[in-house]
């Protein structure tokens, strides 16, 4: 990722792929609904499907396919992305049941806490160390956590599912350290033979809704490939673009967007203890954007400044 400064009309064109990346992701809460009758694993099934099919068009078009050899060359890698599309398959698979089952708001919160997530996994991981305000973001965020907890009548499940798989994919993503289109091709690939066997069983079963519900729905079914690939290109042109600290601020549109819907187009109520929790986690990611924005600064200037963790991923 680039973090230096870039010429003007490079940062506009960066800036403005970084909104449309994250836009995009965004909006996901009001383009999986219409996909039903199918059922959200009928909806991973095909994502999976469409999404390598895609993929491989792209990559063909592209003549890109040598940039598969870094992982087929190393079995360390294979099964790096193994795991890796285990993880996709959670994270894809939980948000996709939790958007369909009215559930936007929870799901929007495992994104708002995924970048929390992502710097506590980097102290586990990597030994990374946590500059002062980021510990105290961290801290914040686990009061949220327990408020949301009472205000749920739970834990809130979903929200740690998604931030917890999405964090880890990340950490994987990093050890691996291919091109981001790459690994999930061959993500895809790992999960599609596993993909179309679920398709076929649910033809059998008689309950599959590709091609026998209508025309729309089975072509939208097909878009998902197209739906999950493009924000993931329009992120990586951002990240070679702006700035990482611009990156981690952008971040905080996808979550944003998804929450708005909840509230006003799924009409999803919250108690007042969720709307406390909310503005905690919300407090937490001001105290965490602040730090990153501070230590960019500070690294550009060349002053002195805490070691940290900085990394930021495309919630793909």
């Amino acid at each position: 990722m680039a973090t230096s400064p870039a010429p003007r009309s490079s940062y506009r064109v960066g800036l403005l792929l970084g909104i449309g990346a994250y836009g995009l992701w965004g909006l996901f809460p009001l383009f999986w609904p219409l996909l039903e009758p199918a059922s959200a694993l009928e909806i991973l099934a095909d994502r999976f499907l469409w999404s390598f099919v895609f993929l491989a068009l792209v990559m063909t078009a592209t003549r890109s396919w040598s940039r598969l050899r870094p992982a087929l060359a190393q079995r360390r890698n294979l099964v790096l992305l193994a795991a890796a599309t285990v993880l996709i398959s959670l994270n894809w698979g939980v948000y996709i049941w939790a958007v369909n089952s009215g559930r936007v708001v929870e799901a929007s919160l495992g994104y708002f806490i995924n970048p929390l997530m992502v710097v506590l996994l980097g102290t586990l991981v990597f030994h990374e160390r946590l500059r002062r305000l980021q510990w105290t973001a961290v801290g914040i965020a686990a009061v949220a956590v327990a408020v949301l907890t009472a205000g749920f009548g739970g834990v809130p499940w979903i929200a740690l599912a998604l931030a917890f798989s999405w964090a880890g994919y990340g950490v994987v993503k990093k050890i691996v350290g291919m091109d981001p289109i790459a690994s999930l091709t061959i993500e895809t690939a790992y999960a599609t033979p596993i993909a179309v066997l679920y398709l076929g069983w649910l033809q059998i079963q008689g309950t599959l809704a590709f091609g026998h519900s209508s025309t729309a729905n089975t072509l939208l079914l097909m878009l998902t490939g197209v739906v999950t690939a493009v924000p993931l290109v329009m992120f990586g042109g951002a990240a070679n673009r702006i700035p990482l600290s611009t990156i981690g601020v952008l971040q905080y549109l996808t979550p944003t967007i998804q929450f708005v819907i909840g509230i006003t187009v799924a009409g999803e109520v919250m108690s007042a203890f969720q709307w406390v929790g909310f503005v905690i986690v919300w407090v937490a990611l001001a105290v965490f954007a602040f730090d990153g924005v501070r230590h960019a600064r500070r690294t550009r200037q060349g002053l002195p400044d805490e070691p940290g963790v900085d990394d930021v991923e495309a919630p793909v």
